[in-house]
Parts: structure tokens; sequence; C-alpha cells
């Protein structure tokens, strides 16, 4: 039992961690400001406010997973962002061929770099932090030093724009309910599914308690979420992308050939190469796929500021990191998965939230942080020692 309960505390400690910081900041904001940290105005900032880190978080798995590092997609978000506003307000193209204009200028961009890493092996840490440089450069020229804005309605939507409610009710919005009703039911039964699954094929599975508390907190959270949000504006457009990109990301790297193979070449690229696979290819794919990720985490920054800034998007490379890491990845590769990155992200959210609404000052929040950050990787060694 012990060993068994060992073997998934790596799955649900990071899930258990996030429960216990929320229960942490909702008591002491209450105590000393006298505020509802869980209120609906707040949830949904929450989630606005760290979009792009969950978005970008997805595709930097994959990089890390392959056993590489991409720190140039800060750079890539501002660049981006910059050339949807050149597009959008001084173009005036309209918002339906902007968008996968931008998404088409982060594929070269991840290609770009990736053929370099892939093709010519020059490490990764060094492509990605030229192009760091070589992107923020070109924003700036892009820019002219100057903002661009603001961007239509149509284009703002991409980040601020809400779910209508179908049924016409006002408030509660009922059509936010019940995609969050359906989607906390859908989760369970592919939770039960892995289960079942692992018992056909003679795995140990997770002990039947775990796996109850596990899902009865992921229902009740969703469920709880999904009313505040209702009784407020409903859902966020962007809470939708983020659903589909999860549940893509997380059954392509589960269910499909090419997303074992990513986690194969991380774990021993000479076997992985051995064994067949093409992991040149499997590398350069990894990073066009981080850099569309990483435009359209830009037109989402754009559209929440209302406007394309020379400083958008520095720094976001390392909460993008520490959110991987922080999910569960390994140093090393061959290790993380799309929900415990998805709850790295939240806990990263979560802290930025709860600290800015207590008065802590940025310097204090960046050594917390990084405690938080080496914590992490510590437990992940120390898990790989035993």
């Amino acid at each position: 039992m012990t060993a068994r309960l060992g073997a998934h505390l790596r799955e649900n400690g990071m899930l258990m961690a996030l429960v216990a910081i929320v229960l942490f900041f909702t008591v002491v904001v209450q105590l000393t400001l006298g505020v509802d940290f869980l209120s609906a105005q707040n949830i949904t900032n929450l989630f606005l406010q760290n979009s792009y880190v969950i978005i970008m978080a997805l595709g930097m798995l994959l990089v890390i997973v392959a056993g590489h590092i991409d720190l140039s997609i800060g750079s890539v978000v501002g660049f981006t962002g910059a050339v949807a506003a050149v597009l959008t307000v001084n173009m005036g193209l309209p918002v339906y061929v902007v968008i996968p204009a931008v998404l088409f200028v982060g594929m070269l961009i991840g290609a770009a770099q990736g053929y370099w890493i892939a093709y010519w092996r020059i490490p990764s840490f060094i492509v990605t932090l030229a192009g760091m440089l070589v992107f923020r450069g070109l924003t700036l020229w892009l820019l002219n030093g100057q903002n661009i804005g603001p961007f239509p309605k149509s284009f703002q939507s991409l980040s601020t724009g809400f779910i209508p409610d179908v049924f016409g009710v006002d408030k509660p919005n009922m059509t936010a309910l019940a995609i969050v009703v359906l989607a906390a039911l859908v989760i369970i039964f592919i939770s039960w599914r892995a289960r079942k699954s692992d018992v056909t094929f003679g795995i140990a599975p997770e002990p039947m308690i775990m796996f109850a508390i596990r899902n009865l907190i992921v229902a009740a959270a969703l469920i709880f979420v999904g009313y505040k949000l209702a009784t407020f504006r409903g859902l966020p457009n962007v809470v939708i992308v983020l659903s589909i990109l999860t549940i893509v990301y997380a059954f392509f790297t589960e269910n499909t050939v090419m997303g074992r193979r990513i986690y194969a070449l991380g774990g021993n690229e000479k076997a992985a190469k051995l064994s067949g696979i093409k992991t040149d290819r499997l590398v350069f794919l990894t990073f066009v796929n981080m850099g569309v990720l990483a435009a359209l985490a830009g037109m989402i920054v754009a559209a929440r500021l209302n406007s394309a800034t020379p400083k958008a998007g520095g720094g976001f490379e390392l909460d993008v990191i520490a959110a991987v890491f922080i999910g569960g990845a390994s140093m090393s590769g061959g290790v993380g998965k799309i929900i415990g990155v998805v709850v790295g992200a939240l806990i990263m959210g979560v802290m930025n939230n709860g600290m800015s609404i207590l008065g802590i000052g940025i310097d204090y929040q960046q050594v917390i942080k990084g405690l938080v950050l080496l914590a992490a990787v510590i437990f992940d060694v120390y898990n790989k020692n035993k």
C-alpha cells in the first residue's frame, strides 16, 4: 500500500499543494483585508491574467520532456503581439486574417530555432537565448519604441470576451454551469476508464480511496469555480481555449504514437534513435509547436492590454518554465504530464494573485517564487535518487 501511495505521490502532490495554497490565501486575505479571495471577479481575473502561462506551459512541457529548453518565448510573445498590432491597427486587416497570419509567424520562428537545435545539434539554451535577444530587438524595431493600439472589439474578445448564455438567463449563466458540470463528469469518466485500463493490463491501480478523493476534489473545485463564474459574467473565451488545448495535448501525449515517442526521446535519445524513432524531426516539431503557442499567447496578451507594447512578454519565460517544473516535469527530460503542468501554472497564478492582493512587494514575490521552484526541483531529484 505504501509503495503504491509513493508511486502516485508525484501525480497528486501538486494538486494537494494547489488546494492548500488556495485555502491559505482565502483565510489570510479574509482575516487581514476582509476580502473574499474566491470572489467571482477575482477568479475571473486569475484566469485572464495567467492564461498565457498555461498556454505556453503546454508547449514548454513537450520541449522539456524532449530534453531541451526555450528561453525565447517571452520575446516571441512581444514580437507576435507587435505583428498582430501592425496587421490589425496599422493595416486594418480583419481578425480572421490576422489570427492565422500571426500563428504562421510563430510557426516560422519555432521552425527557425528548431532547425539549428535539431539538425545542427546546437544547444537549445544557446539558440533560444539568441532568439530572446533577436526578437526583443525586432519588437522594438517593429513598434518603433512606442505602443500600438487600441485593438477592435473583435480582437479584444480573444482575451476579454465571454461565452453568451444560450438559455437566455441573466444570472446565473446556465450555459457556463452546464459546460462545467459536463466537464466534471467527463473528467471522472476518463479517470475511471484509465483506472480500469491499468487493471486490465496488470498495472497496480491507484488506491481507491486516493482515486475517490482526488476526483471528488477536482469535480467539486470545477463546479464551485463554474458557479462563481456563472454568477459574474460567465465563462471567459480564454477559458474555453485553455480547456480545448489541455484536452488536445493530454490526448496527444498519452494516447498517440508521436506523443509517446517524445517521452522516449527525452528518456534516452540514443535508445530512441536505435529503435527507429526520427529524433531530429521530433525535436524540430516540438519547437515549431512552441512557436505557435507563443504566438497565440502573444495575441492574447496584446488583446488583454488592448495594445502592443515594446516591453510585453518580459520575464514570461521564467514563469512558464517554473510552472512546468512545479507541475512535475523532470530536468533530465522524459517525465511530465499535461494536467500536472496546468496545476503548476495555476499554483504560480494563485501565488501571484494572492501576494499582490496582500500587498507583498515584487522583491519578496520573486524570492518566494524562486524558493517554490527550488523546492519542486529538489523534490524531483529526491524522488529520482530513491
